[in-house]
């Protein structure tokens, strides 16, 4: 099993999975190898270093030089603890933190593009219609998404509406591995 990290024009990272490098190879010449976020099939094999671990004689570096950062999600019925909130410290992230912290974010983003999908009914290009008629009771109360237009989102707001526009990735609509 050979596992490469790849990337795609748009900077997107992600990893592949293979029986041997010849079928990446053969997957990528028949244009099958696409990024699961744009579905961009110009992707690049990226350098990668196999994991070594460490010796337990290895020290670690004393506590107060090691610097971390964590993302923390407060419930939103409950005020963050004094630990929780944002300290107004800057950090510079170094090019390995970067990568790190971006491929965290990407994850979470489609960890909560996912639930927001499994939890909505798509309408389609009738989401406009079906916003108000859930507005006014016309229809049951549930959670919608679908298509519409500039022009008729800003009406939709203008009623009264609450809707709120998220960028649709292609690769959500199918299941990822």
């Amino acid at each position: 099993m050979k596992v490469y990290n790849l990337a795609c024009p748009l900077d997107h990272h992600f990893e592949g999975w293979f029986a041997s490098e010849e079928d990446c190879l053969a997957q990528q010449a028949q244009g099958i190898l696409a990024c699961p976020l744009c579905e961009s099939t110009d992707i690049t094999r990226m350098p990668s270093a196999p994991h070594i671990a460490k010796s337990s004689t290895h020290k670690e570096p004393a506590a107060s030089s090691v610097h971390s950062s964590a993302l923390t999600v407060a419930q939103p019925d409950k005020a963050p603890s004094a630990d929780q909130q944002l300290s107004g410290e800057v950090v510079a992230l170094t090019g390995a933190d970067h990568s790190q912290l971006e491929a965290q974010v990407q994850a979470a983003f489609l960890k909560g593009m996912r639930e927001l999908m499994v939890r909505s009914e798509d309408v389609g290009s009738d989401f406009a219609d079906e916003a108000r008629k859930i507005h006014y009771n016309e229809s049951p109360e549930r959670s919608i998404r679908g298509q519409t237009t500039l022009d008729e989102a800003e009406a939709l707001r203008e009623e009264g509406i609450e809707i709120m526009a998220v960028p649709m990735i292609p690769a959500l609509k199918n299941t990822l591995q």
